[in-house]
C-alpha cells in the first residue's frame, strides 16, 4: 500500500492515492466479512478491533450511558457473526454496514427507554397500591407462616424479577443503585419490580386463603 500511495504522489495524484487507500481497506474489511461467513473467528476478532472503538463512540453519543453502550456494541456485532450474510456490498462499505447497524439499535435502546420511564412513571401509583396490598397480607399471618408465605412466593417469580426484588428489599439498594449494579436500564428495573410486585401479592393473596 505505501509503495502505491508513493508512486500516486510522484504522479502529483494525491486524491488518487486517497482513493487507492480506501478501495485497498474496503477490499481488507470485506475479505474479512467472507471469511466470517465461513466461521473464521480470527477474521470476526479482527474485525471487532477494527471497528469496536467507532462503534462504541456511536453509541456512547447516542444512548448516553457507557454500560448500555458497551451491550449494545456487544450484541451489534454477536449479530454480525451470527448472521454475516447481512452484509450487502451494493448498498455500502462495511463500515457503513457495521456503524448504521450499531445506530440502529442504539436508536431502538433510547426509544424502549423512554417508553419505559413514561410506563413506569405512569404505574408508579400502582405499585405502591400493590406494595401496600402485600404488606397487609403478610401482617395477618403469623411469624412462622410469613417467612413460608413470602419464600414460596419468591420462588414463584422469574430469576429476572426476584433478583431485582431481593436487592431492593434484602440489601436496600434503590432502583437507581440495582441498575447500576446488573447493568440495566433504569426503566427495565422499574418495570421488572412492578411486574414482580404483582405477582407476589397474587400469590401471597393465594397462600393467605
Amino acid at each position: 500500500m505505501g509503495v502505491l500511495l508513493l508512486e500516486e504522489h510522484r504522479r502529483g495524484g494525491s486524491g488518487r492515492g486517497i482513493d487507492v487507500a480506501i478501495d485497498l481497506s474496503e477490499a481488507r474489511d470485506q475479505e474479512l466479512i467472507r471469511r466470517v461467513r465461513r466461521g473464521d473467528e480470527d477474521a470476526f476478532r479482527r474485525l471487532f478491533r477494527r471497528y469496536a472503538p467507532s462503534a462504541l463512540s456511536l453509541a456512547s453519543r447516542v444512548v448516553q450511558q457507557p454500560f448500555l453502550a458497551e451491550e449494545i456494541v456487544q450484541e451489534a456485532f454477536l449479530a454480525v457473526w451470527r448472521k454475516p450474510d447481512g452484509y450487502d456490498p451494493r448498498r455500502g462499505s462495511v463500515r457503513a454496514w457495521l456503524m448504521g447497524t450499531v445506530h440502529h439499535r442504539a436508536v431502538d435502546a433510547v426509544r424502549l427507554e423512554e417508553s419505559q420511564r413514561r410506563r413506569a412513571e405512569d404505574t408508579r401509583g400502582a405499585v405502591v397500591a400493590a406494595a401496600d396490598v402485600a404488606d397487609r397480607v403478610v401482617g395477618e399471618l403469623g411469624l412462622s407462616e410469613e417467612r413460608e408465605a413470602v419464600r414460596v412466593a419468591l420462588q414463584v417469580l422469574p430469576t429476572e424479577q426476584r433478583q431485582v426484588i431481593e436487592l431492593m428489599y434484602f440489601t436496600g439498594l434503590s432502583q437507581s443503585k440495582i441498575a447500576a449494579r446488573l447493568n440495566l436500564p433504569l426503566g427495565t428495573v422499574k418495570s421488572r419490580t412492578l411486574l414482580a410486585m404483582r405477582r407476589l401479592r397474587a400469590e401471597l393473596v393465594g397462600i393467605s386463603r
